[in-house]
């Protein structure tokens, strides 16, 4: 949602409004969450709401779950990918200890982020013509940015070396992740 069209760092860089809003930590997502929230919590989608968690013990939950699937999002944030694969070794060990409830909501919560994580590069999974017209989109996204001074960096110079690296060190670890826990065959 409103998504700025340059990364995070970009808008940390340039002080902007949302980047000083939210301390300059997933700026684009904390933004898409915001909106979408208050979206959501507009008389006009009560039922829904309703429909979705009855009880205000379960909108805290959906909220909580809402922020950290799309916090998953921002895959460049260091700390943040230590916070969740520090989750997904606690869900998935067999030493630690926890009420069963908890364990399965922990499995269920760190596993639907990987999910979502999947599902925001999953165009590079489908037919090559999904494939190539979504890093068309990207790839211009990117080139309009360096060409108004928003980028330091022209995309043309490293696309290919950058996919190659991308898929050996996010795509295919991911999906061996979600093998690995029985999410995929």
């Amino acid at each position: 949602v409103d998504h700025p069209g340059v990364p995070n760092s970009r808008l940390v860089q340039e002080k902007s409004p949302m980047a000083l809003e939210y301390k300059g930590k997933s700026v684009a997502e904390q933004n898409s969450v915001d909106i979408a929230w208050t979206i959501l919590m507009g008389r006009k989608y009560s039922k829904l709401r309703d429909a979705i968690c009855p009880t205000k013990e379960e909108l805290l939950r959906f909220r909580q779950l809402v922020v950290n699937i799309v916090m998953a999002t921002d895959i460049v944030d260091k700390d943040l990918k230590q916070l969740r694969d520090n989750r997904w070794d606690k869900a998935f060990s067999e030493s630690f200890q926890e009420p069963e409830r908890d364990r399965m909501n922990r499995k269920a919560t760190i596993v639907i982020e990987h999910l979502i994580q999947a599902s925001d590069v999953s165009h590079t999974m489908q037919h090559w013509h999904i494939y190539s017209k979504w890093n068309e989109k990207l790839f211009e996204e990117l080139y309009v940015a360096f060409k108004e001074g928003r980028s330091d960096t022209d995309p043309s110079e490293f696309w290919y070396k950058g996919e190659l690296a991308f898929f050996d060190g996010y795509i295919l670890p991911l999906a061996k992740k979600l093998r690995d826990c029985g999410v995929f065959g």
